[in-house]
Parts: C-alpha cells; structure tokens; sequence
C-alpha cells in the first residue's frame, strides 16, 4: 500500500500542467502525509523507549494494593550475582506477637485470615518434617556398617559414593547460582513503590541506597532515565487490589489472567523481598499453587481447560480469597510508599 501512495504523489508533484488546480490538493495531501509520517514515528519512538529497558534489563512496574497504586522497578539475574536484601531492621519485631495483637484488634474476617495462616504454617510445617524424616531414613541406609567399613572394597566404595554426592551437590549448588531470580527497587527489606513516575526517577538520579544498585547497568540507568520512560508493559501491571473481591464472586466470576498474574508477581515479591510465609502459600502442592494451576489449564483450553475447570470447582471461593487475604496483607506491610 506504501508504494503507489509515494508513485502518485511524485507524479502530481511532477504535472506542470495545473499547477493552480493541483495546488490544493498537493497540500491536503502532503498534510495527510505528515499526519502519517507522524503516526508512523510513534511506534518507533516507543521501541526507543523499550530499547533503553532492553539493553539494561531492568523493567518498570505498576503495582495496585488496597492503599494505592505505584511504579517499581524489577530485573532478573542469576542468583550468584544478587547479594540479599537485608531484612534485619524489618523484622526485628516478633511476627507472631504483632499477629496476636491483629487478632485482638480486627475484626472476624481478619481472625479468620490469622487462622488460616497458622493453619498453612503447621501444613508446611508437618510436610517439611516428612521430608527431613524420609532423608534421614536415607541417610541411615546409605551409611556404611562396621563390618563394610573393613573391607577394603567397601572402603573405596563408599569413598567413590561420597565423591559423586559432593560432586553432585556442587552441581546443583552451580545450577542454583545460574538459576536467574527476581530483585526489585527495593532497601532493607522494604519494597519501594513510587505514586508518579516524577518521583520513581527522581529517585533512581538521586543516588540514594537500594537493593539495585548492585546491578551493573544500574548507573546507566540513572544517566539515562526519563520520566516518559516509565511505561509498564500490560504484563508488567498487577492489580492486587481486585484479587480478593475478585476471588469472592465466586467460580463463575474468576478472571483468570488477573489471578495468574497476580502469583507470578507475588511469587516475586516474596523471593526478592524474603517473605518465607508467602513462599510457602505459593508453593508447589499448597491449595493456591493447585488454583493456579486449575486457572492456567482452563486459560489454555482444550482437554486440559475442561480438566482445569473441574479442579476449579473443588477449589474453596472462601479459602482462596482468605488465603489471597493474607498474602497482599503481607505484601502490602513491607512496601515503603514514596510520594
């Protein structure tokens, strides 16, 4: 379509012949050509946009909880290269003790969530003892008798044994430190969200201490920053605020991209900002981890949506929005709102 819009133009621009009648319509053509041209440069000025996010590998991100709406930034790295946020100062308080005083405090719903939690706690507790149980069972069989330990052919095998072990456990501690996990804009702990994108770059210039400034492209960053750079991609939108009403309308009413997204978010959140609690909710075999699987197998459709929509149904509204209670309740205590 490009080619004979250009061809007939050049050839009007080229007619001597009229140039009075011809006039007007060269301009109203070349102003629709502008207008074009002008269309045409938007979606390249936003893949400059992108570009600047690309080459640092670093994204922005928007984030809505209860008590507003803010810009992050987030980035991946292999673990090896990350060194932890440090949570000493955040929790110097006793969790447990500030959990009682909610309980004291709130109201029934909010026991309910405290219940709940306790409740996933003593489940992960109890299932993390059967592993430790099922790994020393192993152990003791694998650990050689005195009689064994005499032969010199037992001897050698069992010294073969513990090689390979540590071998083996040198490569999984080296697939674990390439293993590329989540950091955030983040200091001590607190998750850093930004109410305007003004006040997120304002920030990042100012060269105050954060978690992603150990990043090797975040000076860079600092150097190059806009505030019209801070665009999120709709990927890169959560809304945690609609998750619980969401979840409480019932089966029918689920929106299952809002809910995926919102695990994959605080999934990240939680490893990024040491939130062991929220982990464990969202961990493989926990009832939250079997609702967002059901929701991404109905997402896919086919066979797998029709199985995916029957787990749904055996899947508590009540559990799942509580569960989902307490996770943004938990998010939402270590975020360090900046205006």
């Amino acid at each position: 379509m490009g080619s004979p819009k250009h061809t007939e133009v050049s050839v009007a621009r080229q007619s001597p012949q009229r140039p009075d009648a011809d006039e007007p319509e060269l301009d109203e053509t070349d102003g629709t050509l502008e207008e074009i041209d002008e269309d045409a440069e938007r979606p390249s000025a936003r893949e400059a946009d992108r570009a600047l996010w690309d080459e640092l590998r670093i994204d922005p991100v928007e984030i809505a909880l209860p008590a507003g709406t803010g810009f992050t930034l987030r980035a991946y790295r292999p673990a090896r290269e990350l060194t932890p946020t440090d949570v000493a100062e955040r929790d110097q308080d006793d969790p447990f003790l500030a959990r009682r005083q909610a309980v004291e405090t709130d109201d029934e719903d909010d026991d309910e969530v405290v219940i709940l939690d306790e409740e996933l706690a003593a489940e992960f507790a109890e299932a993390e003892a059967e592993e430790a149980e099922e790994a020393d069972g192993k152990s003791r069989r694998r650990k050689p008798t005195a009689d064994a330990a005499d032969a010199d052919g037992d001897t050698a095998a069992d010294a073969d044994a513990d090689a390979t072990e540590e071998s083996d456990a040198d490569d999984a501690e080296d697939e674990a430190g390439d293993e590329e996990v989540p950091v955030f804009l983040s200091h001590r702990g607190k998750l850093l969200l930004f109410k305007t994108p003004e006040s997120l770059v304002s920030f990042v210039r100012s060269g105050a201490p954060n978690d992603m400034s150990q990043l090797d492209s975040w000076n860079e960053l600092s150097e190059r920053v806009e505030p019209a750079d801070i665009v999120p991609l709709d990927e890169d939108t959560y809304e945690l605020d609609l998750v619980v009403e969401n979840l409480r309308g019932g089966h029918d009413t689920w929106d299952s991209t809002l809910l995926i997204e919102a695990g994959e978010v605080a999934r990240d959140i939680a490893y990024a900002l040491r939130l062991p609690a929220v982990l464990d909710m969202l961990s493989a075999g926990s009832s939250l981890d079997d609702l967002d699987e059901a929701l991404r197998a109905t997402a896919n459709g086919g066979i797998g949506g029709f199985l995916g929509r029957r787990r749904l149904k055996k899947i508590g509204a009540q559990t799942a929005s509580l569960g989902w209670r307490t996770i943004v309740g938990k998010i939402s205590a270590v975020v360090d709102w900046r205006d």
